[in-house]
């Protein structure tokens, strides 16, 4: 099995929640296979201070879904507007701020009060599925699936302190998020087909 820097980092359903307050609320879906512990760092905490920043509202809670298999299938964001109105501008400078972030192409944006949902997102994803059971015993010795995620993001110019990952029982897989996914496909094209530990590996668009 690849090298397991990762570990069991949540449950199978993982959700925060804050004391109910009055005001609208709203529901950021995004499709992006994220960690919990870093979903704050990247969506929630900069988009609650632009809210706050604006007497928008607040975030006030969030959560991860996963699939049976543990793999992350989208992350939510739950918004608590300051108004007891629905104000459209408000809406589309909250999308503009969660693309701005980064939220990739499939994500939707619930107004709980009339049931509108909204889609939104900006980015594509890629992800490489690295294969665990079916290689060398020395491949598998040598193997550093954080190093191949650093070369990736070196071959794709992507600029990302975030790592996202899974870590199944036969497989080990990697996120990439950008503006394009052919353009990051074409990028590690050459990386994929020469580097023993990507033998076997499925590449999927994702977003």
């Amino acid at each position: 099995m690849l090298k397991k820097i990762f570990g069991n980092l949540f449950k199978n359903k993982e959700e925060e929640t804050e004391p109910e307050v009055l005001g609208n609320y709203i529901v950021a879906t995004l499709n992006d296979k994220i960690m919990p512990m870093t979903r704050g760092d990247v969506y929630e905490d900069p988009l609650d201070e632009f809210l706050k920043k604006m007497n928008y509202g607040e975030v006030t809670g969030g959560g991860t879904l996963q699939q049976e298999t543990g793999e992350i299938e989208y992350c939510d964001i739950e918004i608590c507007l300051n108004s007891d109105q629905i104000d459209q501008e408000v809406i589309k400078q909250i999308i503009k701020k969660l693309e701005e972030l980064g939220a990739p192409k499939g994500s939707t944006l619930l107004i709980e009060k009339t049931e509108e949902k909204i889609p939104f997102g900006v980015n594509e994803g890629l992800a490489i599925y690295l294969d665990g059971i079916n290689l060398s015993d020395e491949v598998y010795k040598n193997s550093d699936s954080e190093a191949i995620a650093v070369e990736i993001c070196r071959l794709t110019n992507i600029k990302s302190e975030v790592l996202r990952y899974w870590n199944g029982n036969t497989e080990t897989a990697l996120y990439f998020y950008d503006h394009s996914f052919e353009k990051m496909h074409k990028s590690i094209e050459n990386f994929v087909k020469t580097n023993p530990e990507c033998e076997n590996a499925r590449i999927v668009q994702i977003a």
